[in-house]
């Protein structure tokens, strides 16, 4: 018999070395390098098949339904208005956050609406997920449960169900006999995967994956999983929060910057639909360092509040912290602030948060956090019905930002009665009668208008 080939994998990005590293020379981790047998490539998925004939595009003819519910409509909004029938879907997300609560839900709609649905799971017995679903008061015939890891078995039932959708409860726990390595690793998570990308294309079957996420807050495995799959959607959330966020990052068949809102009860995930109402639900009245900022995630506009709290330190070095909005940024308008404005917060720890757990990334909050900053430090309230959103450039600047309509409306539409905006997004507006557009050039008039 030959010699065993063995190699090292990084199990957080899959590089491979011939011995062992203490540094991933890919992705620079630390002690990640885990030996795993070499496995020769597989050829069996190319056996018996042939070659199929050339076809023009315009001769493909879509028959059918394009797309189908999940039964909650801000799952539908991320996924591009629906599941497309023969993709592949990864979910991630913390321990608890409720992926499994979101999928058996999305389970026992579709089984009920569309056909018959597969639910595998690795981490549960049957009986475990007959508590859950009786919790969940949910009951379905079409819905079938299989408590599985084998890959090939996973087939076999696929086979015999004939299901519109699984689900893979999760894919760190599935391996093919194909492998010898242990379930989890690198090479079982990348065959898995590719297994389940070939019966979802070839069946047409909806195939949801759930994965496991890293500290960093990665799905846990190669970065290759998610280059494989259709969609990659993030369930996030605060520990101490009810509400979880959903948002896609990569997604072949819609948008990647939509998000939907959901509240965990007792008896499952409910979406929101009007997220604005609950995130300014408990918002302090003339309180210096609060301010209503309106952000654009997908093609929803939601308003959010912006809180912001300086104090004097005790320490040679101020303190920075922020919650819910990039670090740098904040360090960087409080730079421009004390260079353009004067505002001595060289010896002020500053602390800003957004309310609600929700997480922002546009540029169009800057004005909000900038006046919510000048705010505090000047112990001056903003109007409470006042809107604000804006792009502020290092000399000081107000800078245009997209979908200024929808901002102004989603304000108006939540009783705001004054929005001060970019001069610029001023321009070319519709139907924006019942409030009061203030449009600014610079930070300075900004912070004249509101304190």
């Amino acid at each position: 018999m030959g010699r065993v080939k063995t190699k090292f994998v990084c199990q957080e990005c899959g590089h491979e070395t011939p011995r062992w590293m203490g540094k991933c020379p890919g992705c620079g981790q630390w002690n990640t390098m885990v030996e795993e047998v070499e496995e020769k490539e597989s050829v069996g998925w190319a056996v018996g098949r042939k070659a199929e004939s050339l076809v023009k595009l315009d001769d493909i003819i879509i028959t059918g339904e394009q797309r189908y519910s999940t039964g909650f409509a801000e799952l539908d909004r991320v996924l591009g208005g629906g599941v497309v029938p023969g993709s592949l879907i990864l979910l991630g997300g913390d321990p608890g956050i409720g992926k499994s609560t979101l999928l058996l839900q999305v389970a026992n709609y579709v089984s009920h609406k569309t056909g018959k649905v597969l639910y595998v799971t690795g981490e549960e017995s049957i009986k475990q997920i007959k508590m859950r679903s009786t919790r969940l008061r949910i009951a379905s015939d079409n819905l079938y449960i299989a408590a599985e890891t084998n890959m090939e078995m996973v087939e076999e039932y696929i086979k015999k169900a004939n299901p519109v959708l699984v689900i893979v409860d999760s894919i760190q726990t599935v391996f093919s006999s194909r492998l010898s390595s242990a379930p989890g690793s690198v090479s079982q998570v990348r065959e898995s995967t590719g297994y389940l990308l070939k019966i979802s294309k070839r069946k047409g079957c909806s195939i949801f994956i759930v994965g496991h996420v890293t500290k960093q807050g990665f799905v846990a495995g190669p970065r290759m999983l998610e280059h494989m799959v259709d969609c990659v959607l993030y369930l996030e959330g605060e520990k101490h929060y009810t509400y979880r966020v959903l948002r896609a990052v990569k997604n072949r068949y819609g948008s990647t910057n939509e998000i939907g809102i959901f509240e965990m009860k007792a008896n499952g995930l409910q979406e929101i639909e009007n997220p604005s109402e609950i995130l300014l639900s408990g918002k302090p009245q003339n309180v210096p360092g609060s301010v209503v900022i309106s952000s654009i995630e997908g093609t929803r506009p939601i308003l959010v509040e912006v809180q912001a709290l300086l104090s004097p330190t005790m320490f040679g070095t101020p303190r920075r912290m922020a919650t819910g909005i990039d670090y740098n940024r904040v360090v960087l308008l409080m730079a421009v602030m004390e260079k353009r404005l004067g505002l001595g917060l060289v010896g002020m720890d500053a602390y800003v948060n957004v309310t609600g757990g929700i997480r922002i990334d546009e540029p169009a909050v800057d004005l909000g956090v900038a006046c919510a900053i000048a705010s505090s430090f000047k112990d001056v309230p903003v109007d409470g019905k006042t809107v604000v959103f804006g792009e502020v450039g290092l000399s000081g600047e107000i800078r245009a930002v997209n979908n200024g309509e929808k901002r102004i409306k989603e304000a108006l539409k939540m009783g705001f009665e004054r929005c001060v905006v970019p001069a610029d997004n001023c321009k070319n507006l519709n139907d924006t009668k019942g409030i009061e557009l203030i449009g600014v050039n610079n930070l300075a008039q900004a912070l004249e208008i509101l304190l």
